[in-house]
């Protein structure tokens, strides 16, 4: 959250933070973000998560409107996206993956791309940004078989299992685009990510470095959405 307001402040967009007591009840959160979505002045709105474990966070970004939907969580937005509408916002994380390999000139029709792990967040609306862009898309989950196999085929790894380097070099294609969006401890306690970064780095064309690779990419996605809420909401 340090980060999200700070790059707010860098580039001129108002931020608003809410912090609740870690008791706040269901009817407490929901009544804020209905205040907020009231609030014409607010053109983009995020609940950090997780939330404590009393709360039903499924049913708090609900009552997010989709035109307020800086994170892109809810359900119009993923529908729009599953639909392969650009009229909706996506999902920050994986928007940020799409923009970096743009941005490095990476060419997905076509290609092998894998995806490790099914969230929500990260995940599911990873492949479907995938399968938008005419790459040919696996997702692979905790209960996949032959994972180790399936991996070593991509062109494209895109790792977001959660587990501090899960992704070795023989995993790895030769030459293939590594996307590590995990965001882990190690036995050490420093900060790493899904894959073994020192015996994978040699082996592929281009991955990402944790931290400093996809979580400033994170923020940065966040930012654009809001731009074009806010963009929307002058011209409705």
């Amino acid at each position: 959250m340090r980060n999200k307001i700070k790059a707010c402040e860098e580039v001129g967009i108002r931020s608003l933070s809410h912090y609740l007591p870690a008791n706040a009840t269901q009817k407490e959160v929901i009544e804020l973000v209905r205040a907020l979505a009231a609030d014409k002045s607010v053109h983009g709105i995020l609940v950090q998560l997780p939330l404590p474990k009393h709360l039903n966070a499924k049913e708090i970004l609900a009552e997010i409107p989709a035109e307020k939907d800086a994170d892109g969580f809810c359900a119009e937005n993923v529908g729009k996206l599953t639909l392969n509408d650009e009229s909706g916002t996506v999902s920050c994380t994986p928007y940020g993956v799409m923009e970096l390999l743009k941005r490095y000139g990476v060419s997905l029709c076509g290609k092998n791309a894998v995806v490790v792990g099914r969230s929500n967040i990260v995940g599911r609306p990873m492949v479907l940004l995938l399968l938008n862009a005419d790459a040919t898309v696996t997702v692979c989950h905790s209960k996949t078989q032959g994972l180790k196999d399936i991996c070593a085929r991509a062109d494209i790894l895109v790792s977001a299992i959660g587990k501090a380097k899960f992704i070795t070099a023989d995993m790895v294609k030769e030459g293939a685009v590594v996307i590590d969006v995990g965001m882990n401890r190690d036995a050490a306690g420093n900060l790493c990510g899904d894959v073994d970064f020192e015996g994978v780095k040699n082996k592929v064309s281009l991955i990402t470095p944790v931290p400093g690779g996809v979580g400033p990419m994170t923020i940065a996605m966040l930012l654009q959405n809001t731009v074009t809420l806010a963009e929307r909401a002058e011209l409705c």
